[in-house]
């Protein structure tokens, strides 16, 4: 009996590293500027399902949340994710997968962070950018003096700052965060940072949503701002989602839009997320493959990480793999009616 559940379990190893190894060859590799950590949430307790789709919630510790989020990475190919929120949980999923975790120091109230720790956890190799910065839900804007001095380090250290500016769930002013202002998403509140500090690299994730007129402006005066799709690719309805993409890359910007998945608890949310950039037959393959590697490489310098040979050989092979999996969409998606 020991010997039959020995082989079962071996065999349930190769096959899910079979799966993963098929997904490599079958899917383009993704890179996920936006994913969470935690050691604890309140939802896990309240066994809150996921908002869009409704399925219940599975993973509901840090262990299990870290293990579906990484099987849905093996199912995607997402090949690195930069992970923010609770830092010691996101150093010990650097642990599990040093390859793929980006470990990144996120936080809200800009009085926590300090900044000695910070530059040691720098020094030492394990820092490798800052943020979500979250202030807005701390009633912080954007060019508050109190973030100053986490611009400045992140430009000093010379590593990419992801700041939140524009939505969250609707009536969050009313329960988790009363400091919150939806009068704080302007992206041109960053404007005045941006001259200060001319050297930043800066993810605005969201892309801001739903300031898009003011989203377009910033990108424009300033070429080091990136923006991410994080929640806005699985969580809003899907006709206004490719209405704010398509508008961003048609205004010239499809060399700095980059795909993230915000999956915050729900792991699942990742494929959804995938599955909106996807269904957008307006994008050519190039631009979908921009959007899903090509810009975060850049945005985050991994061509200049000691592995730059490795993605330029992926950039390469990837082409294809985008091609056919954009024909393959463009016939899924054209004949089916509007889902959310």
């Amino acid at each position: 009996m020991k010997k039959q559940i020995l082989g079962l379990g071996l065999l349930t190893i190769f096959a899910v590293a079979a799966a993963a190894q098929k997904n490599q060859k079958t899917r383009p590799p993704i890179i996920d500027v936006h994913m969470h950590a935690y050691e604890k949430d309140e939802r896990w307790a309240q066994k809150v399902p996921n908002p869009l789709t409704g399925q219940p919630m599975t993973a509901t510790t840090e262990l299990a949340h870290m293990q579906a989020t990484f099987a849905e990475m093996k199912k995607y190919n997402i090949v690195k994710a930069v992970v923010s929120n609770d830092y010691q949980a996101v150093l010990r999923w650097n642990a599990a997968s040093p390859d793929r975790i980006i470990p990144s120091y996120g936080f809200d109230n800009p009085a926590l962070p300090n900044l000695d720790f910070l530059r040691r956890e720098h020094a030492a190799g394990r820092l490798k950018a800052l943020g979500e910065i979250g202030a807005q839900y701390e009633g912080v804007a954007p060019n508050d003096p109190k973030l100053e001095q986490y611009f400045a380090l992140a430009e000093e250290l010379d590593i990419p700052l992801a700041i939140h500016i524009g939505l969250s769930k609707p009536g969050i002013v009313y329960d988790d965060a009363p400091k919150y202002r939806a009068a704080l998403s302007s992206p041109l509140l960053l404007e005045e940072v941006l001259i200060r500090h001319p050297r930043l690299r800066v993810n605005v994730m969201h892309a801001g949503w739903p300031m898009l007129d003011e989203m377009i402006a910033l990108m424009w005066a300033h070429p080091q701002v990136y923006v991410d799709l994080g929640v806005i690719d699985w969580a809003l309805p899907r006709k206004e989602f490719h209405a704010y993409l398509r508008r961003l890359v048609e205004a010239g910007f499809g060399k700095r839009i980059m795909f993230g998945s915000d999956q915050m608890v729900w792991p699942d949310a990742i494929g959804l997320a995938i599955k909106g950039i996807e269904s957008a037959i307006f994008l050519t393959p190039e631009q979908k493959q921009d959007i899903f590697y090509n810009n975060a490489v850049r945005f985050l310098r991994l061509e200049r990480s000691g592995n730059s040979s490795r993605y330029r050989l992926a950039k390469r092979q990837t082409s294809k793999l985008f091609a056919r999996a954009s024909t393959n969409n463009r016939r899924s998606y054209s004949s089916r009616p509007f889902e959310p």
